[in-house]
Parts: structure tokens; sequence; C-alpha cells
């Protein structure tokens, strides 16, 4: 029998002990310790960012181990004790929505299919937030058996990723035999009325890049959006470089000798994918005002980066607050709630803890190519996608 979570009552007393972590800890120079009386309302930083879209890591764990994000061997798991319950989870997604302007969720990992109480975690937000989309970024091993009841459940829709649709190379890539179970998934996801399903590739050169214009064509095909991701150093070996990653600009030649790719019309409105329209190339040099077959989005964080429009707060799996996808500062907000604060202490440190945010990569200046630039220590499984 399935546990059923209860949606948590909002905190009006107690208070966090001396122990808790000091926001200061993470200052940059001549900044205030905290955000000051006179900020906007919300999450919002020093560069007049304001985060309303919440990623929350419901696990660390994973059944891949891809070889751009983890080791062979894989990484220490968090302990049980030490990871967000599905109470925790719901009572700090609710903070963000009712007090500090979250209006949208995505649930990541690790893999949030390994999580036994997914499905009553997801009917527990819902439960709570009638009108709240709530997405989820999956590798998709397990898909096919859950679709239906993360859909039931009140999940709005579903990132998967799918770098290629050849066993051997999927393999290569994943070190794990699942492709066929990642396409039963997305296959499911689709039947379930997850969409638009969205799939998200990591092209690496000499492996699978040459790939991308048949898993576009194959993903168009089937009405899914597929979104190629710039490789980020973020992988646990440490093993990235600038110059074997796949660039945004080189994706658009790799497609253009069989699609004419023109810039949606659509606002971007924050997005982290530059969504494209896509038409078949002809003979005819490739009529641009032949039919859209769909669209396809890259996200490029390194080569083109969009920082300045950044609308993400992050919470990993055992409660930390990460500015930024490349912080090497993180904030407990959990230690926090477990010690009695209040909804509104709470709210408090989320506030201070993304005005430090800092402007791009992790620094106060743009560039991962930086002579300052740090790669954090945690890799992507373990900060949340």
């Amino acid at each position: 029998m399935s546990v059923q979570l209860g949606i948590p009552q909002r905190r009006e007393g107690g208070a966090p002990d001396s122990g808790s972590q000091p926001l200061s800890a993470a200052r940059p120079a001549g900044v205030p310790a905290r955000r000051p009386a006179d900020a906007p309302a919300g999450l919002a930083d020093r560069y007049g960012r304001r985060a309303t879209d919440m990623r929350l890591s419901l696990t660390d764990k994973c059944n891949l181990r891809c070889t751009y994000c983890m080791p062979a061997e894989g990484l220490e798991w968090l302990s049980k004790q030490a990871v967000m319950t599905g109470e925790e989870i719901v009572r700090i997604v609710g903070i963000g929505v009712h007090l500090l302007g979250v209006r949208e969720l995505r649930l990541t990992g690790g893999e949030p299919l390994v999580r036994a109480d997914l499905v009553d975690i997801i009917g527990a937000l819902r439960q709570a937030h009638p009108e709240l989309p709530i997405s989820m970024t999956t590798n998709g091993v397990g898909l096919d058996r859950k679709a239906t009841a993360l859909k039931a459940a009140g999940l709005t829709r579903i990132n998967v990723s799918l770098d290629s649709l050849h066993e051997e190379t999927f393999t290569k890539l994943t070190r794990r035999p699942f492709l066929d179970r990642v396409l039963a998934g997305v296959d499911a996801a689709w039947a379930a009325g997850l969409g638009p399903v969205k799939l998200n590739a990591v092209l690496m050169r000499g492996i699978n890049d040459t790939e991308s214009p048949s898993l576009l064509a194959w993903a168009l095909e089937r009405g899914y959006e597929l979104r190629f991701i710039e490789q980020m150093p973020l992988d646990a070996d440490h093993g990235w470089t600038r110059r074997n990653m796949i660039t945004a600009a080189e994706i658009r030649e790799l497609l253009s000798g069989e699609f004419v790719l023109s810039p949606d019309p659509r606002a971007r409105d924050g997005a982290p994918a530059e969504r494209f329209e896509v038409r078949r190339r002809t003979a005819s040099s490739g009529d641009p005002h032949g039919p859209v077959l769909g669209t396809v989005g890259i996200i490029a964080s390194v080569t083109e980066p969009f920082c300045s429009d950044c609308r993400r707060t992050r919470i990993t799996a055992e409660g930390k607050i990460m500015s930024c996808l490349f912080s090497r500062e993180e904030f407990d907000l959990l230690g926090l709630l477990r010690q009695g604060a209040s909804d509104e202490q709470l709210a408090e440190r989320w506030q201070d803890a993304m005005w430090l945010k800092p402007k791009a990569h992790g620094m106060d200046h743009v560039g991962l190519d930086a002579p300052d630039f740090v790669q954090p220590d945690r890799s992507m499984s373990a900060i949340g996608g």
C-alpha cells in the first residue's frame, strides 16, 4: 500500500539555532551579508533577475553512468536520512509558491524514477497547488511502467534524456544497455498525455555528433521536441575540455545538411533553449517557406550563455539552495526546517541566498573560458539539473 503524503501546514513559530550555516560564507567582496530591506520581492538578485522557475532534486541516485556526468563506478550516495522527505519537499515547494513567487516546478535528480514515493510526492504537490506546472527530467528507464500513474497524480509534462538511437553508442555513453527501455518510456509518456514530450541530447565529439540529423528527424516524425545541450563542465571525472565539446554553432552546422532552421517567433521568455522552426532542406536550396515540421532547441550554456535572463533557483536532494548551476557555495534550507524554523524564516534564508547569485557561471562575470573559472565539486547528478 502506498503512503499518502499529508500537505504540511505553514509553521509560524520556531527559530533556527546558532549552528546554521551563515549566509556570509559566500559573500563576494563588498556585498552585504544579507539581502537589503528595500530589495525587490521574491527571489531577486543583485543583477535585477528574479527566479520563478524552481528545480528541485528528489535524489542523487541514478541507474545510468553517463560519461559526461558520472564516473563508471558511480558516486557515494547520500544517506536516506540526509535526503528530503516527501513532506519536506511539499513544504519547501509551498514556501516557494506562496511566499516567493515561484510559478513553475521541475523535479530532477539523479534519477527521480528510482524514488519509491515519487507518485505520492507528485500527488501531494498537485493537491497543494492545482494550477502549478509540474514537469520532470528523467533518463526514462522504468518510465514505461509509471507514466500513466505519474500523469494521474498530476505531472504536467516530461523531459527524457536520449543521446543516441543506436544501441552500441547509447551503451558507450551511458555504460548501460538500456536503450530499448528508454524508448519504451518515451512512447509511454506520449501515450499517457505527458506532452509535449521533450528529449535532451548531449553531443559528444567522435561518438554521437554525426547522429544529430537522424535523431532530429526521428523526433520530428513522432511529435517530440528535441533539444541539443552543449556539454558543460559538470562531470564527476572533471574531464571536460572546451576544445572537445560540440558547440551550438557546430550543432546548427551539423543539422544544416538536411534541415533549414529559422528562429522561432515565440518569445524565449527566460527559457534555457533557443528554439528554431525546422523545415526540410530541398533541392531548391531549402525553400524557407516550406512546411514547418516542428521545432528544435539548442541550450548553449557555454558558448552562447543566457545568464542575464536566468530565472532558476535550485534545491538539491538534501535541501541545499544553489543559486546558480555553477555555484561553489550552497546554503542549507533543510537543516533550518528540521530545527523548527517558520516558513517566513525559511523564505528569508532562501531570499538571502539568491541575492548572492553570481552574474554567470559561478562568477561575477561571464565566461567558462575565464582563467578564474573553477568547476563545481558536484556533478550534475548530485546538483539536480
